[in-house]
């Protein structure tokens, strides 16, 4: 922990602690209730998860079940602490930013999902204010959907789905809106919107005007994206500025690290965000913009390691019973940090134990495994998936730590973006049953339950971004930092 770690109050809710990617899709995760927008006859073939595309019937119940208990005695068994550190020389390797295998232009098929991913986007975009809505036909966003959201525009352009003319459109609608809009406090942007008239809202109460505070993590991300945005179009780079010029960035940051706020008891309360992983992730974004966030990059200064089927995985040794803050342990800031930055913010060693674990755990169960945070299609609406949180292994639990195992899944997003940066025997199973089973007529679902054996029809900007932003870097070949020209942080 560091010395200047401030834990929120006992009282005070995890969510509020760690803001921002919490925020991010827990916002989204009480949504679908209301949306009620979820595609409920759509024909999805189901197929076993540990064969790619072979359909199968609708699985024995009873046969589920004792697969669902042999794999959580595995899981629980294959544990092993401490666990197989990563050396300063294993870490120093990556000094240039990372280039995937296999890159270059994408099959038909490839292309296909693109395609596919931005229906999604032509479904949700709000043309008054150039925002997109978080969950499939419900107007709320927060700003980690919006940067999705560019990274979905930009890719869609780069691809050949929109015209140039849309895509500037488009784009200059919606940076002019993001340099405009209300702030919290007049300070930074609001944790949640109304996608459609820029009122600041809780979470699922789009009517009612009400700052709820920011999150520096959310910012983080929508930072790196006006930064590529910027660079790679010039005829942009004025609004982009715009946009951080509306903030009031030094609130983002203190002694080296991220914070965000929450309100409690109808008081503001400052929090540090951020554990391995996501924060080290949306501090680069901020400091590609100048800001000191040194102890928030350190990947090593609050580092352990947990062997998981025999691959010794980092975590973040600050957890909930120690900090008030979930140290999950999932795939997307590793996949993210690869494709926008090719691992500037995250040593690459990191990401290649954390995929490794994952494909060892399918080698030992039969389970394809590729997990992360997500919305579900039914509650508690929203899980972190993750390979390891709180001392726990492969544990999906809430934010507020209720454990629900039997609703994890194999994450789209996590799947295809596994894969377009590593581009294994095993990244092509996951990236091929994604295509067989999580295809619909509105973007991509979610996931697909491993107990349940049926997909998780939650229909999100993040996922379908983040599928979006995995092909384009295929295409590329490049992190997209470096293809567009930014320059690096000091």
């Amino acid at each position: 922990m560091n010395s200047d770690f401030d834990p929120p109050p006992k009282k005070l809710s995890i969510l509020a602690s760690i803001g921002g990617v919490v925020t991010a899709v827990v916002a989204i995760a009480g949504l679908e209730v209301l949306s009620n927008h979820l595609d409920k006859t759509a024909s999805v073939s189901r197929t076993t998860v540990s064969t790619a595309q072979t359909a199968t019937p609708e699985p024995d119940t009873k046969a589920t079940n004792t697969k669902a208990t042999t794999v959580a005695q595995l899981d629980a068994q294959s544990v092993e602490l401490p666990g197989t550190s990563v050396s300063p020389k294993e870490i120093a390797e990556t000094k240039t930013p990372y280039v995937a295998p296999g890159v270059g232009e994408l099959s038909p098929q490839e292309l296909a999902m693109a395609r596919q991913a931005w229906q999604y986007f032509e479904r949700n975009w709000n043309d008054e204010t150039g925002l997109v809505n978080s969950a499939d036909k419900f107007p709320s966003v927060t700003m980690w959907d919006q940067a999705a959201a560019i990274a979905a525009l930009v890719s869609a352009k780069e691809l050949n789905i929109v015209p140039e003319a849309e895509f500037n459109t488009k784009m200059r609608r919606m940076l002019k809106t993001l340099a405009t809009m209300p702030l919290y406090k007049g300070e930074l942007p609001n944790k949640v919107y109304n996608a459609k008239t820029l009122v600041p809202v809780n979470y699922g109460q789009l009517d009612k005007r009400e700052e709820i505070g920011w999150s520096a993590l959310d910012l983080g991300r929508l930072a790196i994206w006006l930064k590529i945005v910027g660079a790679k179009y010039p005829q942009l780079q004025r609004q982009t500025e715009a946009v951080w010029k509306h903030w009031q960035v030094d609130r983002l940051t203190k002694d080296g690290q991220m914070y965000g706020t929450a309100i409690v008891k109808g008081k503001e309360q400052l929090n540090q965000e951020g554990r391995l992983g996501y924060e080290n992730y949306a501090a680069y974004g901020l400091k590609l913009w100048g800001l000191d966030v040194e102890k928030a990059l350190n990947s090593q200064s609050n580092v352990a390691f947990v062997n998981l089927y025999g691959k010794g995985v980092p975590y973040d040794q600050r957890d909930a019973k120690t900090s008030g803050a979930n140290n999950y342990v999932l795939s997307e800031p590793y996949i993210l940090d690869g494709i926008e930055t090719g691992f500037q913010s995250l040593p690459k060693a990191y990401a290649d134990r954390i995929l490794a674990a994952q494909e060892a755990r399918y080698k030992t169960t039969k389970q394809l495994t590729a997990v992360t945070e997500d919305n579900l299609d039914r509650a508690p609406y929203f899980v972190y998936n993750t390979l390891f949180v709180n001392g726990q292994p492969w544990a999906a639990i809430t934010d507020t730590g209720e454990t629900h195992n039997d609703l994890r899944f194999l994450s789209a997003k996590a799947a295809l973006g596994w894969h377009v940066l590593y581009n294994t025997p095993y990244t092509r199973q996951l990236s091929d049953f994604v295509q067989a089973n999580l295809k619909t007529d509105k973007g991509w679902y979610n996931g697909f339950y491993e107990s349940l054996k049926e997909p998780n029809k939650s229909l999100t900007a993040n996922n379908n971004g983040v599928m979006l932003e995995s092909l384009l870097y295929k295409k590329i070949g490049k992190p997209f930092t470096v293809w567009a020209g930014v320059k690096p942080p000091r």
